[in-house]
């Protein structure tokens, strides 16, 4: 829970007392790789802190995978729109790899949220947060060419590539497993 606290205040200060009230509410998941947080159809009635491991974020269309996101260490997340719009999922969220997470209800997210301006000031905080990754990975697809994505993938999580299998690499830059392999032969012989 050590890297929970300090996630929270990495947002904003939070009186310990508050922070003690809030950590009664979190549960524990530890989750084998392959294993499934979220699958389409099931109400998102949590939000996550990723402690150790790797999320898989992805829907699959006409029978394939579309990789929306990778979420590693101290993170926070969620399928986003299903919990604020209380919809049943789109979209899986699955363990790529072993991982520990803690889970908080959103009834219970909340209760707390009216007990504590300063919990609610972080709540909002890391639901803006949320959203700005978000967008910011729309634009990034929108306007990089493949390679650029690749690129820019190998500078900002170098180790999502030894963690992550290519397939769900290539989904998550928008290629075909070939079309990776292409990129990566190109660059290695510039």
């Amino acid at each position: 829970m050590e890297n929970l606290k300090n996630k929270i205040l990495s947002y904003t200060a939070v009186d310990p007392a508050d922070l003690t009230y809030l950590f009664q509410f979190y549960r524990k998941v530890q989750l084998k790789k392959g294993e499934s947080l979220i699958r389409p159809g099931e109400q998102v009635n949590s939000f996550y802190y990723l402690d150790t491991g790797c999320v898989n974020y992805y829907k699959v269309e006409e029978g394939e995978i579309k990789v929306l996101e990778f979420y590693t260490e101290d993170v926070f997340f969620t399928d986003l729109y299903a919990y604020v719009l209380d919809k049943p999922a789109a979209s899986f969220l699955e363990a790529t790899e072993n991982s520990t997470v803690y889970a908080i209800d959103k009834m219970d997210v909340e209760h707390v949220f009216r007990k504590s301006h300063q919990l609610e000031r972080f709540g909002r905080l890391s639901m803006q947060d949320a959203f700005i990754r978000t967008f910011t990975r729309v634009e990034r697809l929108n306007n990089r060419t493949y390679e650029e994505r690749y690129v820019r993938l190998l500078e900002k999580r170098p180790g999502l590539i030894q963690r992550v299998p290519q397939y769900l690499i290539a989904s998550y830059l928008g290629l075909t497993p070939v079309g990776l392999s292409k990129i990566r032969k190109r660059l290695v012989k510039s």
